[in-house]
């Protein structure tokens, strides 16, 4: 049962800001407008169970009643029914939220053990999460590529803008392994490579301060397999953060916009870091975690000649390769979220 006390701070906290937008008053509007959006299906769920409680209370009183007792005989069932579907809607709205939920995403990829089957692999996986986006109607926006003679991935930072993306795709960050038989392969034997793939939630410029003092800026020129590299100019930015070791670059083909994105990106792994850094003192809370974010944790295996995908936190195995590579993620998605869900929710029964 979940305590009314706490049911009835939620509605009053909502009623304020709520009072507060409509006179303008309260402070930052933009902040409080955050909160009451954030605030609003919370209060939605908590008047939706509250609702069916009173309704179920003036039912069960309509038995003493000779006129509406059969239809009190009628109704009382399908309410106690109903109820447990609403208490747990209402313990998910409930659940602690992650701030970052909303944001968009730097997705990184670059391949690990395999070689040039590794980084063909990478070059996959960025296509699977491309088309993804699309299907969701992100936006992707490619920040640092460079390409093998293959057709591989050495490396591939994105950014991701839309609604909800990291909270959809959070759950990725980790080792992604393949077995199948390469390209180069001219025996037929089947290899097992992997990529690593890392979903950073960005960076807001309230999360990080940076000191110019701790930075080093290089300018150089811009370099790659060909296409938008060839033939540019001095335009690529490297920047160095000394105090962490963090190098970041950009080779955008806009070349004015180089620092401004490479400085995007260092803020995001900084910001990162400090999640990370904040998690790690919450060991009950990452144990509770679907995977700890850990991304050396090999999470995933894609088996091309099976057609078979194994999420390996969760054992879920599903025979539809080809529909997953080519970007149809929810049903994979949905159930990690819905795993770590019900540990949360384990937790707060405890």
């Amino acid at each position: 049962m979940i305590p009314e006390d706490r049911l009835e701070q939620i509605l009053q906290r909502f009623q304020y800001l709520e009072a507060a937008m409509a006179e303008g008053d309260g402070g930052d509007i933009a902040k409080l407008a955050k909160e009451y959006s954030d605030l609003r299906p919370v209060a939605e769920q908590i008047s939706a169970y509250r609702q069916l409680l009173s309704d179920l209370q003036e039912a069960e009183e309509m038995l003493s009643d000779p006129d509406m007792k059969a239809l009190a005989e009628e109704e009382i069932p399908m309410l106690k029914a109903a109820l447990p579907a609403a208490e747990q809607a209402l313990q998910l709205a409930l659940l602690p939220k992650d701030e970052a939920d909303g944001r968009a995403a730097i997705l990184e990829i670059r391949p690990g053990t395999g070689g040039d089957e590794a980084a063909l692999f990478a070059g996959d996986l960025y296509r699977m999460y491309s088309r993804y986006a699309e299907m969701q109607g992100w936006k992707v926006e490619v920040i640092e590529e460079q390409a093998t003679e293959l057709g591989g991935l050495k490396e591939l930072v994105a950014r991701i803008n839309g609604d909800g993306v990291f909270a959809r795709l959070k759950y990725e960050s980790g080792v992604h392994r393949v077995q199948r038989v390469p390209v180069t392969e001219s025996g037929g034997r089947i290899h097992t490579s992997a990529a690593t793939v890392a979903v950073l939630p960005e960076a807001e410029d309230v999360d990080i301060r940076i000191d110019a003092n701790d930075l080093r800026i290089d300018t150089m020129r811009s370099s790659g397999a060909g296409g938008q590299h060839v033939n540019t100019t001095d335009s690529a930015v490297r920047i160095t953060h000394l105090p962490t070791g963090l190098v970041v670059t950009s080779s955008e083909k806009s070349q004015h916009r180089n620092r401004e994105i490479a400085m995007q990106v260092l803020k995001t792994r900084l910001y990162d870091l400090e999640r990370q850094r904040i998690d790690g003192e919450r060991s009950a809370d990452r144990a509770s975690q679907v995977g700890s974010g850990d991304r050396s944790e090999r999470i995933r295996t894609y088996n091309f000649p099976q057609g078979r995908m194994s999420d390996h936190r969760i054992n879920l195995t599903l025979y539809k390769l080809d529909q997953i590579m080519g970007g149809d993620l929810d049903e994979i998605i949905d159930a990690l979220i819905s795993e770590h869900q019900a540990k949360q929710l384990a937790e707060m029964g405890q």
